[in-house]
């Protein structure tokens, strides 16, 4: 906190320097001004360099004029105005004023402040979000002494915005095991590193050899090479590498401001009235360096001059005003800043930082700072309750201690508004405020306390009827505390526990802080505006309490765990919005997919929300890696024009489209029963395979397949329970799909009839699995039912048997628990048992195939499954029961004979495709994995390839005349990248870098496709190996048109299906999509006949 705090005092001084709003007589000049101090001490060091190491008088004289900012001073009252504001407070941190730090520290420190490339730094030139991003660059960083001899790590951790340097002690990771090494690095640095370096990292015997393996990871510009143990570091935090941070420039902030309040200028014909201007309230929760406050401090200001210009100058800057002599836009922001603004964040650094980039561009050379500690706080802006929450709490528990504390809210409301809103033109008017602010915190204590105290009752347990009863217990200690003090100290520790460590919360109960905002006049924000962090579930899950993901659920109804965490932001600020309030936010481009959109657009859409604007990709200024969406809604109905991409449309649905609906997909009847996980395998004693660790003996282990063989061999019945095992890896990889596993399945059977039949298969299992088995801690059912059914593989996959019983072939994908890179289906023969990595499917025709291969399918598919990784994880339920297929299939029964035509052409073709592909990956001897990654390849020209490419377009066409959509272009098939990860560091030329920019990453040709490869390759934008995700696809623009169309028509099947009683009313409209591997909705187990009947499987 020192540290940062010296930081933002000396840019704040040089700034203001620069501006002219410091003194500029002799007296300031010659004594107190820094850069007058910087080229004294480089005098100094010219003449004396000798003796600048014992030379202490620079410090001293920085701390000093510290201290005049702060309580002012002068020969005059107006020489020197009293700024206060805890930035030059000198009880924050009166350390500072002790050290003996070194003339030459202090040259140091300020010639890197002041000087770069041999260049004076103008500070006026700056922008003050630039100025911001400095401290913003420190924040979450801290000083470490290194053990050994360290050197800088690169990495860019899942969440991070930008690459980040780790220094890693090289001693200590060089007395590791071999093994050892990978996983220690990843936790250190959280750095990947390529399989030869992991392989040369294992093996490495001295330090070179490290350095050797680590040669792509290292960074050069950190430390030219290793350093020696004990060397002072810079290292980033573990919330540092969750979250990253860089600059962000007004580019980005202004377009986010100016839309997020275009319904309210348009509700006020684009000629607010003063008033109305400064009865706004505006909002970042997650404000980090204020930087949209800030540029929404300057948008307001300029609307309110120009307003002024209309209706007058107010009293204040008439002559005889307070703030007469004033400049306008000066004077306008200053009201800004103190009657519309307000910020959360949970790092009390970033409020401090927020703080002064308002000091920066609201000062005046004559007032203090504008007054912001009331709008500005630290807390968790997504932990906490609101007041009507609270007083229910109150109601229940019978807390009638706190009825009177109620009853202030309203009063807190109309002075704050008063007090608050006026500018602080002198020390009275600050110190007034400042006793105002005070109060009202001690007034709203005891809500404050129950509050924090129900939310450490739901952290500190795992069952809601727990929490409840905690929340009592809590609550009772509260209303004994006031009157007891050594109760007092014991609620004191419950709340030491809930906010103190790592993984510490610091509670915002939004109503009980700005109380104002939430009066029944105004009932909420105006707008928000801001940037949350960018986390998925793992990373939000890293740095938070293990409850944390239960709280999310529990505040946001119908909201999933799998939701990245910008979701929760964007509901967070829709349930806090006023009506007709707006939104403008940035997030990454999960906000319109799978379980994140569910969570936060969807539902928002499906309840009085209206998505006004939208930009699906918008490349994050000065950094060339990241791109981000950004998303403006209103808590209304907006008749006004909508823009996505920046071009203007009637409608934009929660999946950032022009056309369709929000819910998603849901599942049809007519799919029911049809698609099943494989099976799992609850140890590996029940297996057979030659693989490196199969043995007799070893527990946990396969068995031979020689063995497997013998017992065969000595008894033909062991034949009847040992079966083919085949998974994704099979599938994936084998030209012909061919299996090389086995498996011990009794098939449900009990233990006595077992040891009867196939005793020796027994004894295997006995020995292999049953120990591992039964040590189970039975914590749950699972584990009590394979630990009592020791002898059994796993679960019973009953209705999977049931429904492939008679089949010829089934199909199946790899997916269920396991990522794969592409959606691929293949026929497999019934008499196996499946891995749960594999989907499988009761269907055995050519049709199927072909329209499960489809584009279509395959595009539905990626925008509904979920991700492993960098891999593709096929979700039966969200996959395919949820997939309408076309009427031809449906109608066949019926006796349409231009429904049995179609259905045969897509046969014909699907059955020419399959078994053209199966010749070409045995002639390659490559599987589908190869195969396909040479389909997606523009390098690739091999003829076969090609043709496959040909004839897939071919049943692409086929598929889409079944659903009668012939105007779908298939033709226009190219290569495109779905993302791209570049090297930050690489300078490109113009053209290419737009190129990337605008996210024009579709090429017609091959040709084009590896010329680009080629130059990223050229720059040094990729290694010289890589090669980048191609697909052979459509462009989105015909990619985004057919998932339209598919979404429509599940929307209509299921309404249908809903008309004629095929659903169970339990779930309504817009539920949350359910678990992984299970079905969302409730299909009745045997669908009734319908027009739109059941998938025909003949």
């Amino acid at each position: 906190g020192g540290l940062i705090t010296v930081l933002m005092r000396l840019v704040f001084l040089l700034y203001a320097e620069d501006e002219a709003l410091m003194p500029a007589d002799a007296v300031y000049e010659q004594n107190y001004k820094v850069s007058g101090i910087f080229a004294q001490l480089q005098q100094d060091a010219a003449e004396f360099p000798d003796t600048m190491e014992q030379r202490y008088g620079a410090w001293a004289g920085l701390m000093s004029l510290c201290r005049l900012v702060f309580h002012g001073g002068g020969a005059t009252a107006d020489y020197l105005p009293a700024r206060r504001g805890q930035l030059f407070d000198p009880g924050a941190y009166p350390w500072l004023d002790t050290p003996w730090l070194s003339d030459r520290v202090v040259l140091n420190v300020l010639r890197n402040l002041l000087v770069v490339n041999g260049e004076r730094i103008s500070y006026r030139a700056l922008d003050v979000e630039q100025i911001g991003s400095v401290y913003e660059g420190i924040m979450g960083y801290q000083v470490r002494p290194m053990g050994g001899r360290c050197i800088g790590v690169k990495s860019k951790p899942q969440g991070a915005k930008k690459q980040l340097t780790t220094a890693i002690d090289l001693d200590e990771l060089l007395a590791l095991d071999g093994g050892q090494r990978k996983k220690w690095l990843e936790d250190q640095a959280q750095t990947s590193l390529p399989t030869n370096a992991v392989r040369a990292l294992k093996t490495a015997s001295s330090e070179g050899d490290v350095l050797e393996a680590l040669a792509s990871r290292i960074d050069t510009a950190l430390f030219a090479g290793p350093q020696p143990a004990g060397s002072l570091v810079f290292q980033p935090t573990a919330e540092r590498r969750r979250s990253g941070s860089h600059y962000t420039p007004r580019s980005l902030t202004r377009p986010i401001v100016e839309e997020a309040l275009r319904p309210w200028l348009e509700r006020c014909n684009h000629r607010p009235t003063a008033a109305q201007i400064l009865e706004l309230k505006i909002c970042d929760p997650a404000m980090g360096s204020g930087a949209f406050l800030v540029e929404t401090c300057r948008y307001l200001a300029e609307l309110l001059e120009q307003t002024w210009i209309r209706e007058g100058l107010p009293p204040a800057l008439q002559p005889g005003g307070g703030a007469h002599g004033e400049e306008t836009l000066i004077y306008a922001r200053r009201l800004i800043a103190q009657s519309c603004l307000y910020g959360v964040d949970k790092n009390p650094f970033a409020v401090n930082l927020a703080k002064l980039s308002l000091w920066l561009v609201t000062l005046s050379k004559d007032a203090p700072f504008t007054f912001v500690d009331h709008a500005l706080k630290c807390g968790d802006s997504l932990v906490g309750y609101g007041d009507t929450e609270i007083s229910d709490f109150f109601s229940e528990v019978q807390l009638t201690f706190l009825d009177e504390q109620l009853k202030v809210l309203p009063k807190l409301s109309t002075t704050r508004q008063t007090t608050f809103g006026m500018d602080s033109r002198d020390d009275a008017t600050d110190r007034q405020k400042r006793q105002e602010l005070a109060h009202q915190e001690e007034s709203a204590k005891p809500l404050k306390l129950v509050g924090d105290l129900m939310v450490a009752a739901f952290f500190s347990s795992r069952k809601p009827k727990e929490r409840k009863e905690k929340a009592r217990v809590y609550a009772a200690m509260a209303g004994d505390a006031f009157h007891d003090e050594g109760l007092d100290e014991a609620v004191q520790q419950l709340l030491n526990h809930l906010k103190d460590g790592e993984h510490g919360i610091t509670p915002f109960h939004w109503q009980l802080e700005f109380p104002e905002v939430f009066s029944k006049e105004r009932s909420g924000f105006d707008a928000f505006v801001g940037n949350p962090p960018f986390a998925g579930k793992n990373t939000i899950a890293q740095g938070s309490p293990a409850a944390i993901l239960d709280w999310f659920k529990h505040i946001h109804e119908d909201s999933h765990g799998n939701a990245d965490l910008v979701a929760h932001f964007f509901r967070r600020c829709f349930d806090l919005l006023r009506p007709d309030g707006g939104l403008g936010l940035v997030a990454t481009n999960t906000i319109a997919q799978g379980d994140t959109r569910s969570t936060g657009l969807r539902w928002i859409c499906t309840h009085g929300g209206t998505i006004t604007a939208a930009r699906k990709r918008t490349k994050w200024p000065g950094v060339a890696a990241v791109v981000v969406s950004v998303v403006h809604l209103l808590k209304g109905t907006h008749t006004g024009r909508k823009w996505l991409d920046g071009q203007p449309v009637g409608k934009i649905t929660a999946f950032l489209f022009a056309n369709g609906d929000h819910d998603d997909p849901k599942p049809l009847a007519a799919n029911a029963g049809k698609s099943f996980v494989g099976s799992t395998v609850f140890g590996l004693g029940f297996t057979f395979n030659d693989s490196s660790d199969a043995g007799d003996e070893t527990s946990g282990t396969p068995s031979p397949i020689k063995t497997m063989e013998r017992l065969i061999a000595e008894d033909p019945k062991n034949q009847d329970v040992i079966f083919p095992l085949i998974g994704s890896e099979e599938v994936n990889n084998s030209p012909t799909h061919a299996y090389h596993r086995y498996v011990i399945n009794f098939g449900g059977r009990r233990e006595e009839e077992c040891w009867q039949q196939w005793p020796e298969l027994m004894k295997i299992v006995e020995q292999k699995v049953k120990p591992g088995r039964i040590v189970l801690p039975p914590k749950n059912a699972w584990n009590k039912q394979v630990a009592a059914k020791w002898w059994l593989f796993g679960a019973d996959r009953k209705e999977l048997a049931l429904a492939i019983d008679g089949c010829e072939r089934v199909l199946v994908c790899p997916g269920g628990s396991t990522a794969t890179k592409h959606f691929s289906f293949a026929f497999l023969s019934p008499n196996q048992v499946y891995l749960n990595t594999l989907c499988v499917f009761s269907l055995s025709t050519y049709y199927l195939f072909a329209l499960l291969t489809s584009r279509l399918h395959d595009n539905w598919s990626r925008f509904n499954c979920a991700t492993l990784g960098d891999g593709l994880r096929y979700n039966s339920s969200a996959c395919f029961e949820t997939f309408p297929f076309p009427i031809a299939l449906l109608d066949h029964l019926n006796g349409n004979q231009e429904a049995a035509i179609q259905r045969q052409t897509l046969e014909y073709i699907g059955k020419y495709y399959y078994q053209f592909r199966a010749a070409l990956m045995v002639e390659n001897n490559e599987g589908l994995t190869k195969t396909y990654n040479r389909f997606h390849d523009p390098e690739e020209t091999d003829s076969q390839i090609m043709e496959l490419r040909r004839l897939h377009g071919e049943m692409d066409q086929a598929v889409l005349n079944a659903y009668g959509w012939r105007d779908v272009p298939t033709t226009c098939c190219g290569f495109g990248l779905d993302y791209l990860d570049v090297n930050e560091d690489a300078q490109l030329p113009d053209e290419l870098q737009d190129r990337i920019d605008t996210g024009s990453l579709f090429f017609r040709n091959a040709e084009d496709a590896v010329a680009f490869q080629a130059q990223l390759k050229a720059h040094g934008a990729i290694s010289a190996k890589k090669k980048l995700p191609w697909r052979y696809r459509w462009p989105d623009a015909v990619r985004d048109d057919v998932l339209v169309r598919l979404l429509a028509l599940n929307a209509e099947r299921y309404a249908e299906e809903v008309a004629q009683g095929l659903h169970s009313d339990k779930k309504k409209s817009g539920e949350a999509r359910g678990k992984p591997g299970r079905r969302r909705g409730r299909p009745p187990k045997t669908p009734q006949s319908s027009r739109m009947g059941s998938l025909d499987l003949r």
